[in-house]
């Protein structure tokens, strides 16, 4: 997925959603939930505007092929598709799998994403008559179940193409997502998504433009700042959230009350 580029100077702009409070100017790590995450980060770096497709269909190819891979390898795929006039239920429906393929094989893992493609649209057909309308008719949890019975869609691809593709209100949960958790003192051990969406569930109002901005906010800090190895926790916009006993609190090379004050109106 595409991120915006990193700003090292923040700049403070109008939250995504007005029900979400400005960051309060003395909150500590135990005071913090996750509305003061969003309210951080969203005053740092701003609207993200996912998810970049033309069509609710072109989002689910895309959710599908992004699996494993970069986002900039996922538009080259897509644009081969566009090219092809393929980014419709039908086309993608009659196309030979190996001309598909073909098209998808920068995404990698290309004949994995091909069949994957065909099951859904195979699921499309036989479960709502080709219809994302119809589809996106079904209440969220039924829909859901029935996403994940589809070859090749877990848990991340369906939510994300319930919540980007359907405007269905459910958190996307990623690696970012466990990464901030686990070093920010929400979760312990080994990761587990249920368990993580249903703590954003609960903590924000089920607003589906929320959950859109929330998550691309946390993918562009863990790719920018809360990185897997050498984290760049010096100027990252939550640095005045690390728990007080948080080894990463070594990575902060600035007192985080000066951090906390860049991010502020």
């Amino acid at each position: 997925m595409p991120l915006r580029p990193q700003r090292k100077n923040y700049e403070v702009r109008a939250h995504a959603l007005a029900e979400i409070p400005v960051l309060p100017r003395e909150v500590s790590h135990a005071q913090a939930g996750l509305k003061d995450y969003y309210a951080s980060l969203a005053a740092a770096l701003g609207p993200m505007r996912w998810w970049p497709a033309r069509t609710p269909f072109e989002v689910i190819v895309g959710a599908i092929l992004t699996q494993n891979t970069a986002w900039s390898n996922v538009e080259r795929a897509i644009e081969n598709l566009r090219r092809e006039r393929l980014l419709t239920f039908a086309a993608l429906e009659r196309v030979p799998t190996a001309k598909l393929q073909r098209l998808v094989r920068p995404s990698g893992y290309f004949r994995q994403k091909a069949r994957k493609l065909k099951a859904f649209v195979e699921f499309l057909r036989n479960q709502h008559g080709g219809s994302l309308a119809r589809m996106f008719r079904t209440p969220t949890s039924e829909l859901r179940e029935q996403l994940l019975g589809v070859h090749g869609i877990g848990r991340e691809t369906a939510d994300s193409i319930l919540l980007y593709a359907g405007n269905h209100p459910v958190f996307v949960v990623d690696a970012y997502t466990h990464r901030i958790l686990e070093r920010h003192g929400f979760v312990r051990g080994k990761p587990d998504y249920e368990g993580a969406r249903k703590l954003f569930e609960s903590q924000l109002p089920r607003d589906t433009r929320l959950y859109n901005e929330f998550h691309a906010l946390i993918v562009n800090t863990g790719k920018n700042w809360c990185r897997k190895r050498e984290p760049r926790c010096a100027d990252c916009p939550l640095a005045s959230f690390l728990p007080p006993n948080s080894p990463l609190r070594l990575h902060v090379s600035v007192p985080l009350s000066e951090l906390a004050a860049e991010a502020r109106p």
